[in-house]
């Protein structure tokens, strides 16, 4: 079985212009990002695909691997699947340019939902916290997402799922977390099907799996990284780099 992750880089970004190419201890944080992401030993190869000629020098002058896109993408999974589309790979596994504190553990639990699934029942694979924040679970900005009794995804929403219409119920609320690992064929049936109404409506781009039928098996992981959106965000990164 051959394991890539794919790094998907844009320079701008709404919230945090050139976040990627914000300096974290002396390099970039996109580097940082693929340098992690390497330093892992999970994967059989590693790159960055990017439609900023900043980014694809800065990995390439590093002796980093990276790939510019041919195509406008309007998501990481198109320009992923433009990448991967002629490449002799099984599993690929996204890992999101801003997340530079990318860990072992649970990048591996998500390749081994592919290796204990004979069946090839699990078209992909992500990451989900537990949260517990209100403000956090009513936060648009945070993706929620909630399974069946086997943990396969049922629904991802910006809005609180499930509505807490009862308080008194003890249910938990999950973040989805944006890494994601995707058979092959999966990610090639995405870059190939429309969006549809659900998907738009959200602006979240797993919804489009579950529009078509696929199979989401989400893992629960403990660690919450830290994701740069903002810049505080990248102040809080470069203490904890300290």
């Amino acid at each position: 079985m051959k394991i890539i992750s794919m790094i998907p880089a844009r320079y701008s970004a709404s919230r945090f212009p050139g976040k990627l190419m914000q300096d974290l201890g002396g390099k970039s944080v996109i580097y940082r990002t693929y340098e992690a992401t390497v330093n892992t030993q999970l994967f059989d190869d590693v790159y960055v695909v990017t439609d900023s000629d900043i980014i694809y020098n800065d990995i390439v002058k590093q002796g980093g691997k990276a790939i510019m896109s041919q195509k406008e993408h309007e998501c990481g999974s198109d320009r992923i699947a433009e990448a991967v589309e002629n490449m002799d790979v099984d599993i690929v596994v996204n890992v999101q340019g801003d997340e530079p504190f990318t860990e072992v553990a649970s990048l591996s639990k998500l390749i081994e939902v592919f290796k204990n699934d004979t069946n090839r029942e699990v078209d992909l694979a992500s990451l989900k916290v537990h949260i517990t924040d209100w403000e956090e679970i009513n936060n648009p900005n945070t993706v929620k997402v909630i399974t069946d009794q086997s943990g396969f995804a049922l629904y991802f929403s910006r809005s609180p799922i499930p509505y807490p219409r009862d308080k008194e119920v003890a249910v938990k609320y999950f973040k989805h977390k944006g890494v994601y690992a995707f058979r092959k064929e999966a990610l090639m049936d995405f870059y190939r099907l429309p969006m549809l109404p659900l998907e738009a409506s959200e602006k979240i781009e797993c919804i489009r799996y579950l529009e078509y039928g696929k199979k989401i098996k989400m893992v629960e992981t403990d660690v919450l990284g830290v994701e740069i959106d903002t810049p505080e965000d990248l102040e809080k990164a470069k203490k904890l780099w300290k």
